[in-house]
């Protein structure tokens, strides 16, 4: 069990990193946002996987992908977090 945590963050950790280093901007994060990053993009690439491919239907439809998933499930959660973050912030002029 100990070693199933220490490679979700190892794993998490590395797709998000190589997710923030994809695309282009500076993101304000710390190390462990962008683990957190990295675990739910993988997440998100095993679903993917799960759609695109319809296997492996013992597992359930949410689990956790390998590498090359959680980086691009890293990526598309960047650019939903950019994109939402972007449209909410306001900023005020003074005159």
């Amino acid at each position: 069990m100990f070693g199933l945590i220490i490679s979700i963050i190892v794993i998490g950790l590395i797709a998000g990193f190589i997710a923030r280093a994809v695309i282009p901007g500076k993101q304000d994060m710390s190390i462990l946002m962008t683990i957190v990053l990295g675990i739910v993009g993988s997440f998100v690439g095993g679903f993917l996987g799960y759609l695109i491919f319809g296997t492996d239907n013992a597992d359930g439809f949410f689990q956790p992908s390998g590498i090359i998933g959680s980086i691009i499930g890293a990526i598309i959660v960047l650019l939903v977090y950019g994109a939402v973050r972007g449209r909410g912030t306001t900023t005020r002029r003074r005159s």
